[in-house]
Order: structure tokens, then C-alpha cells, then sequence
């Protein structure tokens, strides 16, 4: 099983930069997108035809956030967050399979100001508990734009952003927690090498330089950990200001 994660920055956008040949290259059983910035109306027959079972889940305010996956398999059921306060936002899409639930995500950025601050850490303690109740039934693989670098080795320049939403000790300590209830960063499974990331601002040619953050990351809850057998990143994949990354399992 090949399951691959993408924050797309515009699901039209890289439609128009051959993501449909990129999908079929692939060779994905499941691809999650997230920052589609597309309106349920404005979703094409081409879209909904990319894999046999696509699913969107679109935010109540037009070209803004959304998620979308991508499946070769069916899901016994398909749901948000059950929070109508995140899920306006069009955050999250949970796919229930006969051995796991999966949750493509995209968590909220919190550098707008401290309200989107606020909002996001609660976003991250709603989807903790509700993460924590899927897992009393089964285990969990989690995906996503995390919007936070976990460690000092999960940026470029971890000094100068220790002010900066998404490496602030409070958006850590919370992936912490996480880390402390069992769920697994699965590329660090695999490699633990620095330098790696899935992010880079369109400044500065930041992205040639390497100058870049991992904020995209493949979660299992522990219970799976032995059913991994790779996890990676695709930093070779354009048409985003993020990477593709994916995880394989047995």
C-alpha cells in the first residue's frame, strides 16, 4: 500500500502543470491533497474522475483552504472532524478502511495573528481528541500540512524562527504530546539525516538554496509502526511550494 500526501497550493494550479500524468506515475493507491482553494461547485468531472474514489471536502469561503483524497479503494465511510467550527474551513477528511482510518489534513497556519494562533492550537487539541476516539476502534495513520517543524533539524534556520509561527516552543510541545500518546513521525522511522524538508517560501529562491522547513509529515499511531516499511520525501516534485512525501506499508 502506497499512500502519498501533497499540499498542492491550488488544485487547479497544478492541474495545469501535468499533475494528472504525475498521479498516474505515481503508482499511488491513495493520494491526499490538501489546499485544494476550490469552491464544491467549481469541483470538474475531470477532478472527480482522476481516481476511482475521490473525495473533497471544500471550505465555506471561496478559493481557501480544502482537502481532497484520491483512492484506488473504497472506504467503509467517509467523514470531517464533526466540528463545525474547523470544519468550515475545510480541513479535514477522514477515510475509513477495514484495517485503519486515515486522515488527510491541513492544520491551520498561525502567523496571521495571535487569534489565528489561538485557533490553531485549539484545532490541534480538537483533533487530538478526535484522533485519540478513532483510535479506541482502530489504528490511525495521520497526514498532512502539520504547519509546524517539529525539531531544530526540521528547518533551515531554527535560530532565527524561534519568534515565527510554526517553530514556536508552544506549536512543538503540542507535537511533543503527540509523539508522547503514540503516534510515530514515520520518515524519522527511516532516515534521520537533516536538510530534508517539504516546504520553501517563494522568496528568495529559497527552494534552489535548500533554505526550507518539513512541516508535511506521515503520522501512525504505534500500533502500525511495524506495518511501515518506508517513508519518504519527493523534493524533486514541482508545481507547489511544498513537496510531495508518501509512506508504504505492508
Amino acid at each position: 500500500m502506497n499512500i502519498i500526501c501533497w499540499n498542492v497550493n491550488g488544485i487547479r494550479a497544478v492541474l495545469r502543470k501535468n499533475f494528472s500524468q504525475w498521479l498516474t506515475d505515481s503508482s499511488a493507491d491513495i493520494v491526499c491533497v490538501q489546499e485544494t482553494k476550490i469552491s464544491e461547485p467549481d469541483i470538474t468531472d475531470q477532478m472527480r474522475s482522476l481516481y476511482p474514489y475521490t473525495y473533497w471536502h471544500c471550505a465555506e469561503k471561496k478559493g481557501y483552504s480544502g482537502v481532497a483524497i484520491f483512492s484506488k479503494h473504497e472506504p467503509l465511510s467517509v467523514s470531517d472532524m464533526g466540528a463545525p467550527r474547523f470544519d468550515s474551513e475545510g480541513r479535514v477528511l477522514c477515510l475509513e478502511f477495514k484495517d485503519y482510518y486515515l486522515l488527510n489534513i491541513y492544520f491551520p497556519n498561525g502567523q496571521r495573528n495571535d487569534d489565528r494562533l489561538q485557533y490553531k492550537m485549539d484545532f490541534y487539541d480538537a483533533h487530538f481528541n478526535h484522533v485519540e476516539k478513532l483510535r479506541g476502534h482502530k489504528p490511525v495513520i495521520v497526514c498532512g500540512d502539520y504547519n509546524t517543524a517539529h525539531k531544530e533539524i526540521d528547518l533551515a534556520r531554527p535560530r532565527q524562527n524561534v519568534n515565527t509561527s510554526g517553530f514556536l516552543p508552544i506549536e512543538r510541545a503540542w507535537i511533543d504530546k503527540y509523539v508522547d500518546a503514540g503516534y510515530i513521525d514515520t520518515l524519522r522511522l527511516f532516515n534521520s539525516a537533516p536538510s530534508i524538508y517539504t516546504w520553501w517560501s517563494f522568496r528568495s529562491a529559497a527552494r534552489s538554496r535548500n533554505v526550507g522547513w518539513r512541516i508535511d509529515y506521515f503520522f501512525v499511531s504505534s500500533e502500525l509502526q511495524d506495518k511501515v516499511v518506508d517513508a519518504y520525501v519527493l523534493s524533486d516534485v514541482l508545481g507547489s511550494d511544498h513537496c510531495p512525501i508518501g509512506i508504504k506499508l505492508k
